[in-house]
């Protein structure tokens, strides 16, 4: 339960909420924390401040009563009402989606709207295939999953950006043709399309690096909130720049993607590093680097 903005969630008992009309219960199993968990959370986020107390979390993964795997979407934080970390929820049965068989919960928990997210920033351009992308934040998970979604979907090459040698060695290990530090992003190869989740300086290198007719899809601030663009890179080179927010998804697009990403990690073919944590250590672990999933 968060009961004042800024500050962690604390754990308290209350009953299990009855499923209305339209919704559905669920026993939860895991929960990622994430940036928007913790941006609403802050009090400080474009949604406003939210009302407290409230449970926080905006997506998890668990079972309905026949034992059947889900994962489903909440608006806490965004909208008045109570989010994933519980250990059962009620929610609008749209925002359900059930998992394939053998789908691993506490991954799909970690990949889950940050790897749709990736999916259609990739896509936001057109089909990837054949194409070079660029992938800035490549250590985050929106840049692990975008690096194995983009090879999947046939790029010829992915250019990675980080900014760690271990973030680095994981992203070649994860299918990266090229990996380049951060404070190298000067040095990008010409691309096609980059995938930016962090904004700031390496936005502004990364266009320009793209070729005439380039895309870059900025889905996140991560290195700052702005950038210092040329406009004459943009008109020179009839460059996009496309914002991307898994907001604008219908819930049936949302479900399409996210299938697939489950049917991905079930097979195999999609990782993404993480930590689990038990959910009575909620507290303590709220504002660890990296994907954090509370486990049930």
């Amino acid at each position: 339960m968060l009961r004042e903005c800024g500050r962690p969630p604390v754990i308290e008992r209350r009953p299990a909420p009855v499923a209305a009309d339209g919704q559905v219960a669920i026993t939860v199993a895991a929960v990622p924390i994430t940036p928007l968990d913790l941006l609403c959370a802050s009090g400080t986020s474009y949604f406003g401040t939210p009302a407290t107390p409230y449970v926080p979390g905006v997506q998890g993964v668990g079972h309905l009563s026949d034992g059947t795997a889900v994962w489903f979407a909440t608006s806490a934080g965004m909208r008045p009402g109570d989010g994933s970390m519980a250990g059962a929820v009620a929610v609008p049965a749209g925002d359900v989606v059930q998992l394939p068989p053998g789908a691993p919960l506490e991954l799909v928990a970690a990949l889950g709207l940050s790897a749709v997210a990736a999916h259609e920033a990739l896509h936001a351009a057109g089909d990837p295939a054949g194409r070079d992308v660029v992938v800035l934040g490549a250590g985050g998970v929106v840049g692990q999953a975008a690096i194995q979604l983009a090879r999947l979907a046939g790029a010829r090459t992915v250019i990675a950006v980080a900014r760690s040698a271990e973030a680095l060695a994981w992203a070649a290990d994860l299918g990266a043709t090229v990996t380049l530090p951060l404070t190298e992003v000067d040095r990008l190869p010409a691309a096609d399309l980059v995938i930016d989740p962090i904004f700031g300086t390496a936005a502004a290198a990364a266009l320009r690096a793209l070729r005439p007719g380039g895309t870059l899809v900025n889905l996140g601030s991560a290195a700052g909130a702005t950038a210092p663009i040329d406009s004459a890179v943009l008109r020179g080179g009839s460059l996009r720049v496309v914002g991307y927010t898994n907001n604008s998804l219908t819930p049936a697009r949302r479900e399409a993607v996210l299938t697939k990403i489950a049917e991905n990690a079930a097979a195999g073919r999609l990782l993404v590093t993480h930590r689990p944590v038990p959910f009575a250590r909620v507290a303590e672990a709220w504002n660890t680097p990296g994907r954090t999933v509370l486990t049930f």
